[in-house]
C-alpha cells in the first residue's frame, strides 16, 4: 500500500476550482483518467501565465526540480506502534514518531491534512559543521548513493559539510520538500514558525515565500540569544552573533488571528528600565480620594449609565509615598488600581460621554456600560473621564498582571524577543542535551500565540522534544488540551552517551518532565495528558512481490499465500489501515473477542478491523452492531474464497449499505 501521490493531490485541488480545464485520456495501461488541458487552463487564466518569457523572477538551485518530484512521489512505508516505549497508551492524544521526517510527513497526509494549527521547526542551520544528516537522494548518482553513510538499521545518510560542492543547494532541496508537505497539513488558520540563523535565512525566506505565498508572510522575529564567538579567519571581519530568527508564515493570512500574548516584566524593574533609557514613565499620579457618586443620566436602550463624582483628590506618586511613609516600589505594588495617566483618545465612547454629560460640572465622570467586543465583552465595567476635557483615565492595574502578590507590567509582543533566557537550557527537561535546545519559554510563547486550546502542534525536527514539554507545560498553566506530534530521525546522540540515539533521549525527557509536573502538582494535574504513543517509520507490512516469474522459488510461492510479513502484529496492520484511510493515530482503541477473533474498534466505529482467526457470521454481526464507518479484514482469515465474496453482501444487508458504500467501506488486505 502506498501513500497518496502528491501530484494527484494537486490535481484534485485544481479540479475543485477549475473543473472545466480537465478532460479524459487513456494512460499507458489503457485506463481512462482525468488530465489537465493546458490550452483551456491558459484561456481561463488569461494573460496571467508565463512559459516562454525570456526573463522573469524565480529562485532556483541545482536539484530543485528533482526535489519537487521527490516530494510528490508516493512511498510504501508505514508507522509501527511501539507500545513498550509509550506512556499512557490507552488515553493519551500525543504522538511521538521515530523516522525520516520526509517519509513521515508523507505518511501523515491522509490523517492530518488541514488539521495542524501550529507547526514549529528548528531545522539544521547549515553551518558547515552541524553534521545534519538526511537520506534524500534528489541530487545523487548511483555511485554516490552507494557511498552514503549507513546507520545501524542500514538506512543511508550523508552529512552536509561545507566541503560539499552542493552545500547550499542540498540544504535548499532538503527544506523545500519538507515545507511543501508541511503546508498541506496546516489548517486554514494555521501558522508555521521556523527557527534559523544568518547562514540560510535569506534562502529560507525565499523558499518559504514560494511554498506558502508572498501574501501569507507574517513576520521575521528576531530572538536575542547568547552572544556567540568570532574566531579564525573571521576575527575582526564580522560582529559577534547575538540573535537568531524565526520566520512566520500562514496557510491563509486572511484566516489568522493571533492570541493576545504579552511580555511580562516586574513592574518596578520596568519603571527603572524606562528611566535608564531616558524615556518618560507616564503613570506618575495617584487617586487619593474619589467619592460622591451621582447618577446624572441613563440610556436604558443602550444600557449606559452616566455618573458624576463630587469629590476628587489626586497627587503625584512621590508626594503620596512621602506622605504615607512608603517606598515608591511599595506604592506601585500596592496601589496599581489607583495609579493613572490620562489620554484624550478620540474613541466613539469618549465622544458619547462628552455629548451626554455636556453642561454638567464634576471633577470626574463615569460611564457604566457593557462592551460588545474586546476583553471585557459581556461584562459591566465603568470607565472614568477627568475634568472639563473628559480625558480618559487609564489605570496602571489594566496594564499589569498580579502574580503571587507581585505586579508584572504587560507589553504586547513585537518582532524583537529579547526577554528569553538562553542560559542553562541544556538541562531543561531533566535530561542534559548540549546542542540545539530551545528554551521552553520561547516555545510556550509560540504555542500560546498561535494555537487554540485543543489544537495539534507539530514539530518534525523535534530534537530533544522541547516542543513536547512546552505543550504539556502550557496545558498545565492555561488549563488547555493541546496535543503534540513530534517527529525525529534516529540520529546518534553525541551530546549524551547515556542514550543510544536522540529519540531515546527525547522520549525519556518527556517521561521525566511529565512525571515531575505530576509530582509537583498532584491535585491540579489529574486530567493533564503527559503521555504519548510512540511509532517508528518502517518498511511496508506487505511482502515484496515484484519479482520476475523465473526468480520465484517454491518456498517463496508458499510464503506468498499470506502477503503479510511474519513479524507484523494486528496493531501494525490496524495503524497502517488508519494511515491509508485517514484516521487520526491518537484516537481511542478497544478490543472484543468473538469466536476466537480479536476485533479492534477505533473510536467507536471510525474503523473496525479483524486480522486473526477465521471470520464467522457471528464476527460480522458483532462488527455490524458497532455501526462502523470502515471495516477491514485480513485475507488469511477466510478459509474459502466464496465466503470472502459473500462478505460484501452480508455487510450490505446488516449495515444497510449500497453497492458503492460497501465497496468503499469494506477492505480485505
Amino acid at each position: 500500500m502506498e501513500t497518496s501521490n502528491g501530484s494527484q493531490l494537486n490535481l484534485d485541488a485544481l479540479y475543485k476550482i477549475a473543473p472545466s480545464c480537465f478532460t479524459e485520456a487513456k494512460d499507458e495501461k489503457g485506463n481512462i483518467h482525468k488530465v489537465v488541458d493546458f490550452t483551456k487552463l491558459r484561456l481561463l487564466l488569461g494573460d496571467n501565465t508565463v512559459e516562454d518569457a525570456s526573463e522573469y523572477y524565480e529562485f532556483t538551485w541545482p536539484g530543485k526540480n528533482a526535489a519537487k518530484k521527490e516530494a510528490a512521489e508516493s512511498i510504501t512505508k508505514t508507522l509501527i506502534p511501539i507500545q513498550k516505549d509509550s506512556v499512557n497508551w490507552d488515553t493519551t492524544k500525543n504522538i511521538y514518531i521515530e523516522g525520516d521526517n520526509l517519509e513521515v510527513l508523507k505518511l501523515l497526509q491522509n490523517s492530518y491534512m488541514g488539521k495542524i494549527q501550529t507547526i514549529y521547526i528548528d531545522p539544521p542551520y547549515n553551518t558547515g559543521n552541524d553534521s545534519f544528516v538526511y537520506p534524500d537522494n534528489y541530487s545523487l548518482s548511483v555511485e554516490e548513493l552507494d557511498n552514503l553513510y549507513r546507520d545501524e538499521d542500514g538506512n543511508k545518510f550523508r552529512k552536509n559539510t561545507d566541503t560539499n560542492a552542493r552545500f547550499h543547494s542540498d540544504w535548499c532541496s532538503m527544506i523545500y520538500m519538507r515545507l511543501m508537505l508541511a503546508r498541506t497539513l496546516l489548517s486554514e488558520d494555521g501558522l508555521i514558525f521556523i527557527s534559523i540563523d544568518d547562514n540560510e535565512v535569506d534562502n529560507l525566506q525565499k523558499i518559504a515565500t514560494e511554498v506558502f505565498g508572498d501574501d501569507n508572510f507574517i513576520n521575521v522575529i528576531t530572538v536575542k540569544t547568547k552572544v556567540g564567538g568570532v574566531s579564525g579567519s573571521s576575527e575582526g571581519k564580522s560582529l559577534k552573533d547575538a540573535t537568531e530568527f524565526i520566520l512566520v508564515y500562514a496557510k491563509s493570512k486572511d484566516n489568522v488571528l493571533f492570541n493576545p500574548v504579552y511580555v511580562k516584566t516586574k513592574l518596578f524593574e520596568r519603571i527603572k528600565a524606562y528611566e535608564a533609557q531616558g524615556k518618560s514613565w507616564k503613570y506618575t499620579s495617584i487617586v487619593s480620594e474619589l467619592s460622591g457618586k451621582v447618577l446624572i443620566k441613563e440610556d436604558k436602550i443602550k444600557k449606559m449609565k452616566y455618573y458624576g463624582y463630587t469629590n476628587l483628590v489626586t497627587e503625584s506618586i512621590t508626594a503620596y509615598a512621602s506622605r504615607m511613609n512608603m517606598s515608591l516600589e511599595d506604592v506601585y505594588n500596592q496601589c496599581a488600581d489607583r495609579i493613572f495617566q490620562t489620554t484624550n483618545a478620540q474613541s466613539s465612547v469618549r465622544q458619547t460621554v462628552m455629548k451626554e454629560t455636556a453642561g454638567f460640572d464634576y471633577p470626574m465622570f463615569g460611564l457604566e456600560y457593557e462592551p460588545v467586543k474586546g476583553k471585557n465583552q459581556g461584562n459591566t465595567i465603568e470607565i472614568l473621564y477627568k475634568g472639563e476635557q473628559r480625558r480618559m483615565m487609564m489605570f496602571l492595574s489594566d496594564a499589569v498582571e498580579k502574580i503571587e502578590g507581585e505586579y508584572f507590567y504587560l507589553e504586547k509582543l513585537t518582532t524583537l524577543w529579547d526577554d528569553i533566557d538562553y542560559n542553562n537550557i541544556s538541562k531543561e527537561g531533566e535530561v542534559e542535551f548540549l546542542n540545539g535546545k530551545k528554551p521552553l519559554k520561547l516555545l510556550q510563547r509560540i504555542i500560546k500565540l498561535s494555537s487554540k486550546e485543543d489544537s495539534i502542534v507539530l514539530d518534525f525536527f523535534s530534537g530533544s522534544a522541547s516542543t513536547a514539554q512546552a505543550v504539556i507545560q502550557e496545558n498545565l498553566e492555561s488549563n488547555t488540551n493541546r496535543k503534540f506530534i513530534m517527529v525525529q530521525i534516529q540520529e546518534v546522540c553525541d551530546e549524551n552517551d547515556k542514550f543510544e540515539n536522540i529519540c531515546e533521549l527525547a522520549k525519556e525527557r518527556i517521561r521525566r518532565a511529565g512525571k515531575k509536573i505530576k509530582e509537583e502538582s498532584p491535585l491540579t494535574t489529574q486530567d493533564l495528558d503527559i503521555g504519548f504513543r510512540v511509532f517508528k517509520c518502517e518498511d511496508s507490512n506487505y511482502k515484496e512481490v515484484a519479482f520476475a516469474p523465473k526468480e520465484y522459488t517454491q518456498d517463496m510461492l508458499a510464503g506468498l499465500l499470506d502477503n503479510i510479513k511474519e513479524d507484523r502484529s494486528d496493531l501494525d496492520l490496524l495503524f497502517d489501515c488508519m494511515l491509508r484511510w485517514g484516521v487520526e493515530l491518537s484516537l481511542p482503541l478497544s478490543t472484543t473477542k468473538v469466536d476466537g477473533c480479536t476485533i479492534h474498534n477505533v473510536n467507536e466505529g471510525d474503523l473496525v478491523g479483524c486480522f486473526e482467526g477465521v471470520v464467522t457470521e457471528a464476527v460480522i454481526d458483532t462488527i455490524a452492531a458497532m455501526d462502523p464507518v470502515r471495516v477491514v479484514f485480513r485475507d488469511s482469515s477466510f478459509t474459502e474464497a466464496a465466503y470472502k465474496m459473500n462478505l460484501f453482501e452480508l455487510f450490505k444487508q446488516k449495515c444497510s449499505w449500497t453497492d458503492e458504500e460497501v465497496k468503499k467501506n469494506v477492505r480485505v488486505i
